[in-house]
């Protein structure tokens, strides 16, 4: 059985199963946006299932924490998008 973790240096700081780069809102999202049950989580990543659901009592008990990693998260994906040039930028070749 796994903990929760926060290390600087491995995903930013995001709490993750201790021993993995899976983080405590990717498991949250996994079941409530894809529809994934815990026991297919913890299968398809070789977790123990009281990880799954050690994840996702974390992130119930933390979820205004949950919610600043999603905000962060789609933050730096609008920024990432503004930088892409346009396909207006691109100049057609004959």
């Amino acid at each position: 059985m796994s903990e929760i973790v926060k290390t600087e240096d491995v995903m930013g700081g995001q709490p993750r199963i201790d021993g993995h780069r899976i983080s405590v809102l990717q498991i949250a999202e996994w079941i409530h946006e894809e529809g994934m049950s815990p026991d297919t989580i913890a299968t398809e990543f070789d977790l123990d299932l009281a990880d799954v659901y050690r994840a996702l009592t974390y992130y119930y008990d933390n979820i205004e924490e949950m919610n600043e990693w999603r905000r962060r998260r789609n933050e730096r994906i609008q920024e990432s998008r503004e930088r892409q040039p346009s396909p207006e930028s691109f100049s057609k070749t004959a």
